[in-house]
């Protein structure tokens, strides 16, 4: 399902398979007054960077259509666009991996949200105009 609710110009991308995770993700980063897109798989995610291209892009690593493939392929599609991972199933080669295509910031599951919440608010910058709640 996208679901897509206009705020202001910064657009997020929220590409997670688990729903709860997905809209506690959502639930944390609206504050930081964005807008947000939602997408519960690989090939909805990259539909969607292709229908509105996001600011940032926030990804679940394992889900359906997923994988390092997926996020190589989110790089040649938002060529530019910051790239945050999460994964329950990282380890330090797969760390490796993502950081070599390309991603910004990697965070194993359990996420602190603070820290993710932070590491968006830097990734993002000045696009925020300082609505940094």
């Amino acid at each position: 399902m996208n679901v897509m609710v206009e705020r202001k110009p910064v657009v997020l991308l929220i590409a997670e398979d688990d729903q709860e995770m997905r809209s506690l993700l959502c639930d944390e980063l609206w504050d930081l007054g964005v807008s947000i897109r939602e997408a519960a798989d690989g090939d909805e995610a990259l539909r969607s960077v292709l229908d509105t291209r996001p600011t940032l892009i926030l990804t679940d690593l394992r889900m359906p259509a997923g994988g390092l493939d997926y996020i190589s392929r989110l790089r040649t599609f938002a060529p530019g666009v910051p790239i945050v991972l999460l994964t329950s199933f990282g380890d330090s080669q797969t760390r490796a991996d993502a950081l070599a295509i390309g991603v910004e910031a990697y965070f194993d599951k359990p996420v602190r949200l603070s820290e993710l919440k932070g590491a968006v608010r830097r990734l993002l910058g000045p696009a925020l105009d300082g609505k940094t709640n």
